[in-house]
């Protein structure tokens, strides 16, 4: 099964055209996806919308970065790197900042709750929010996502 490589529409091999977009097709426009492939049913804007599950998106975000079906689908990978990113920036508050926190406040839990409930509700709007075909760009995080994938489609 072959898909667009702007839109990500599932075409047939024969098919000239996106019946979605209109874009041009050609032989090497979609990659092909495997039997084996355990997202092949899935609509390709769910699956950018799983990059943002919240504490597990990067599994989904790495199967993106590597998988032949989205290679040449800049959204996707556009999302898989900014949830990609998001986890990184979880990581860095829960494994580092969080100590510091917890150093210089009097009553650190509140703050760290309060932190910790923003991320994941964050997570949580970014799903849905990709689900229904919305792109949300995080400043900062969405700086490098464009970077990362301008720099791995050369």
């Amino acid at each position: 099964m072959a898909f667009c490589s702007k839109c990500g529409n599932e075409v047939r091999p024969n098919d000239r055209f996106c019946k979605k977009c209109g874009t041009p097709q050609s032989f090497t426009a979609g990659a092909e996806t495997s039997a084996s492939d355990p997202l092949r049913g899935m609509e390709p804007h769910m699956v950018a919308a799983l990059c943002y599950l919240p504490f597990l998106g990067w599994i989904a975000a790495i199967y993106v970065l590597s998988a032949k079906r989205f290679v040449a689908d800049r959204e996707r990978r556009f999302h898989a790197f900014q949830g990609l990113f998001l986890f990184v920036a979880w990581l860095v508050y829960d494994w580092v900042l969080e100590g510091i926190v917890y150093e210089i406040l009097p009553q650190p839990w509140y703050f760290s709750r309060v932190i910790k409930l923003g991320f994941t509700v964050g997570w949580v709007w970014l799903l849905w929010q990709t689900s229904q075909r919305q792109t949300v760009r995080i400043p900062f995080l969405s700086e490098l996502a464009d970077k990362s994938v301008e720099e791995q489609g050369r």
